[in-house]
């Protein structure tokens, strides 16, 4: 089959060379985060049980799921959850199979509020389950309209659910690299070693010129956290990583704020009960925040399909903003000469999704590179990647690959 593959130069200078540059990330603790995961883990939960039970995908999708904030009061030593989180689990999922002429009965709704539970005492662990947070779950009854198109022995390629479209992009810009890792590794190495951090970590970088301004938003925990002098030294020593973070990836200059909207004299500080601002007024969404790179990225182009908590069978608004963003990867890591690419993914409703309605990869390239160059090298991976589409909806199961 031949596919639309279109490859042209990109009509702008490549954003590293753009004057001003906005990169943002919420981290995992972030409210909109928070919704991201639980629909995301719920999606994977709901898979692999009818994977397990009736040896295919049904219909399903969770990428509703909301986030209501609590009311905390938090204190110096630890204060206490007033009012609890409470988060519902929408959306629609196959609840009985026919299969042999007999039906079967699949628990979804216990299967939905087990993954919420897994995913948030390992995401934010001050959260007690049940009574800081409550989780609910409105799952509409699904069709079977998917039921053959995801099996164990054999996977067939599905049509597109919708007329949508999937962007992705690469190489990552310093301050792109920079407002990742910063969270990445805050929520990581970082908080391991310093349990006063909170999984509510927001990144904001900005660029202009040659100089980065990274702005950081920690919550903190405060039973880890004895007093005003405490409080201080912990934003200071989260300023001090930071900054060692970033000079490591960069020659550029930069600087780092924390916790700006902190007022030490009248004691106003950003002091958590349990490390998330949804425990005081942050409500959250799917699709409000990152996207399926991991960024949110005002210079580039962007889906405002979400990703987390869709079918990764054939829904494109899932499927395609990750196979756009590895394939633009791909390109960039194989292809010499090319300074920014992106890829746009356009589906046409009852399509195969392997054969979209375009494929239209945007490149800036070196000075030294002419588009047409290379243009046969990246329609080639452009090719081979769509042939194997279905290896996302395989990832996306098994957990292997980032939905924000």
């Amino acid at each position: 089959m031949t596919r639309n593959i279109q490859v042209d130069e990109l009509d702008r200078r490549a954003v590293e060379d753009q004057q001003v540059e906005i990169v943002e990330r919420k981290g995992l603790g972030h409210p909109d985060s928070i919704s991201d995961g639980i629909a995301e883990s719920v999606s994977r939960a709901l898979s692999q049980l009818y994977l397990d039970r009736v040896g295919t995908v049904l219909h399903y999708n969770t990428d509703e799921t909301q986030l209501a904030a609590g009311r905390a009061a938090p204190a110096y030593g630890g204060g206490e959850v007033i009012e609890p989180i409470y988060i519902l689990i929408v959306g629609r999922a196959t609840k009985v199979y026919e299969q042999g002429g007999e039906e079967i009965e699949l628990p979804v709704d216990s299967t939905a509020l087990r993954a919420a539970r897994e995913y948030l005492e390992e995401t934010v662990p001050e959260l007690e389950y049940g009574t800081d947070v409550i989780v609910d779950v409105k799952l509409g009854a699904g069709s079977g309209d998917l039921q053959d198109v995801f099996s164990e022995e054999e996977v067939q390629v599905p049509m597109a659910n919708d007329t949508s479209y999937g962007v992705g992009h690469a190489p990552l810009t310093e301050t792109e690299q920079i407002v990742r890792d910063v969270e990445t590794g805050i929520n990581d190495e970082y908080a391991t070693q310093h349990p006063e951090i909170g999984p509510d970590v927001k990144v904001m970088g900005k660029r202009e010129g040659d100089r980065i301004d990274i702005t950081v938003a920690v919550a903190m925990v405060d039973s880890y956290i004895e007093g005003l002098e405490a409080y201080k030294a912990a934003v200071a020593n989260v300023k001090e990583y930071v900054t060692a973070l970033a000079a490591e990836r960069t020659d550029r200059a930069v600087h780092v704020d924390v916790n700006t909207a902190d007022d030490y004299d009248h004691g106003s500080v950003y002091l958590t009960v349990t490390g998330t601002s949804a425990e005081q007024g942050d409500d959250g969404s799917v699709g409000r925040g990152n996207r399926a790179n991991g960024l949110i990225t005002p210079n580039r182009p962007m889906s405002m399909e979400a990703t987390s908590g869709k079918n990764p069978v054939n829904h494109i608004g899932k499927i395609y903003n990750l196979l756009s963003t590895e394939i633009a990867r791909s390109v960039v890591d194989e292809v010499d000469g090319i300074r920014d690419l992106q890829v746009r993914l356009l589906s046409q409703i009852g399509r195969p999704i392997d054969q979209p309605h375009v494929a239209d990869a945007q490149v800036v390239t070196t000075e030294a590179v002419d588009v047409a160059d290379i243009e046969a090298e990246i329609e080639a991976i452009v090719d081979e990647k769509l042939a194997n589409v279905t290896d996302v909806t395989r990832s996306a199961i098994e957990g292997n690959i980032s939905t924000f």
